[in-house]
């Protein structure tokens, strides 16, 4: 009897931290950057995700950083930071990101840690990595 109730209680365990398991589809909504105070809202794109600003705090108005003169003055809010992010794991997005303080675009990855965080990392060469975790906005 003790043997039938000890595997009960591991099975309603297992089932029980199931319901509360993060998916990569707990990416989808607007997130706050904690470094500038900005929104980026991530979205469904078709079969992946995409990320855009929605809100900017820190007064930039333009991608004036952007290496392309012909880019950068295109507006900071709407712009499209993440485009077609494939699902890489449980949890996980892949793609390419966009950063507007530099004008760069680095590979990255969107790893859902909640339902209210998410950490943000652009790397380069995939050794040099820069992780940010964004908190969603309510």
């Amino acid at each position: 009897m003790r043997k039938i109730l000890a595997a009960a209680f591991a099975t309603a365990m297992v089932i029980g931290s199931a319901v509360y398991a993060q998916t990569a589809e707990d990416a989808v909504g607007v997130w706050l950057n904690p470094e500038n105070k900005s929104h980026t809202e991530f979205y469904k794109c078709g079969d992946g995700v995409c990320a855009k600003i929605v809100k900017v705090a820190d007064g930039q108005k333009t991608d004036d950083k952007n290496p392309d003169p012909a880019k950068r003055n295109r507006a900071i809010v709407g712009l499209v930071i993440m485009q077609g992010a494939k699902k890489a794991g449980p949890n996980k997005w892949s793609g390419s990101l966009y950063n507007r303080a530099d004008g760069k675009t680095y590979s990255g990855t969107l790893t859902v840690k909640s339902k209210t965080e998410v950490d943000l990392s652009g790397c380069v060469a995939a050794v040099f990595c820069k992780t940010t975790t964004f908190t969603r906005v309510k």
